[in-house]
């Protein structure tokens, strides 16, 4: 058995770690304030340098609003749609995360999204939708805009489910997976027809939503992720993805 050689750990992130910790327990609550940065210094035993970069850390992530030479010391901010985006967007990119695991989170989140949204929607979510699918219809000579319309479509449906963590993993994980994968309309030689093909899925699950049909919506919106890009992963990775349409 052989193992790699480590880096050692940086002082500045076990502070990182036990901020984190403090905030996330609930020990240190929105709108307090951290010591200033001598007593940071005296109470981790480290160089003013480190607790610096400790804090900017901190504030790159979200976690404290740190301005230089306050005497109030940081603020720890609430948790925010902006600082989860972040931190699901570090992870989904991770080298660990392959395709097909993306593929299959999508299909179980938006199939849930689409079976909230056919059961909570309202008439107004109803309205939005139609004038999203209007969008995409007449734009078919404008992938541009057709693009647009139908990334809004898809956040109107996660909106209506009145979950915002949907929303934002929806949104991140969307975003991952058509980087990894050049858009299939955008380089098909058949392009009108995959995009009318587009309108006619979107029109199946608007009827579905406006008909309270859960279940329904929700076999839709994975049946078009394991079309989409079933053919982008292995055999064996396209099984797993199966197991999800019944």
């Amino acid at each position: 058995m052989e193992f790699e050689a480590v880096s050692p750990v940086r002082a500045y992130e076990r502070i990182v770690e036990q901020i984190e910790q403090a905030v996330l327990s609930g020990r240190l609550r929105p709108g307090e304030r951290l010591p200033g940065e001598r007593d940071l210094m005296a109470q981790f035993g480290v160089s003013r340098s480190t607790i610096r970069e400790a804090l900017r850390v901190l504030q790159a992530g979200e976690v404290i609003r740190s301005r230089p030479g306050d005497p109030r010391g940081p603020e720890v901010l609430p948790a925010s749609p902006s600082s989860l985006r972040k931190s699901l967007d570090r992870l989904a990119r991770a080298e660990t995360l392959g395709l097909a695991e993306l593929v299959q989170f999508r299909m179980v989140l938006e199939g849930s999204a689409y079976q909230l949204a056919a059961e909570l929607r309202t008439q107004a979510d109803l309205a939005e939708l139609h004038a999203a699918l209007d969008a995409m219809t007449s734009s078919l000579d404008d992938y541009e805009t057709f693009s647009r319309a139908d990334v809004r479509f898809h956040d109107l449906v996660a909106r209506a489910g009145r979950n915002t963590l949907i929303v934002v993993c929806g949104k991140v994980v969307r975003g991952v997976v058509l980087d990894l994968i050049e858009g299939k309309l955008a380089s098909a030689a058949d392009r009108e027809a995959l995009m009318r093909a587009s309108v006619a899925h979107h029109e199946e699950v608007l009827r579905a939503v406006a008909d309270g049909d859960g279940p329904r919506a929700a076999h839709l919106a994975r049946r078009a992720l394991f079309d989409h890009y079933a053919e982008y992963v292995t055999a064996d990775e396209r099984v797993v993805l199966e197991h999800l349409l019944d």
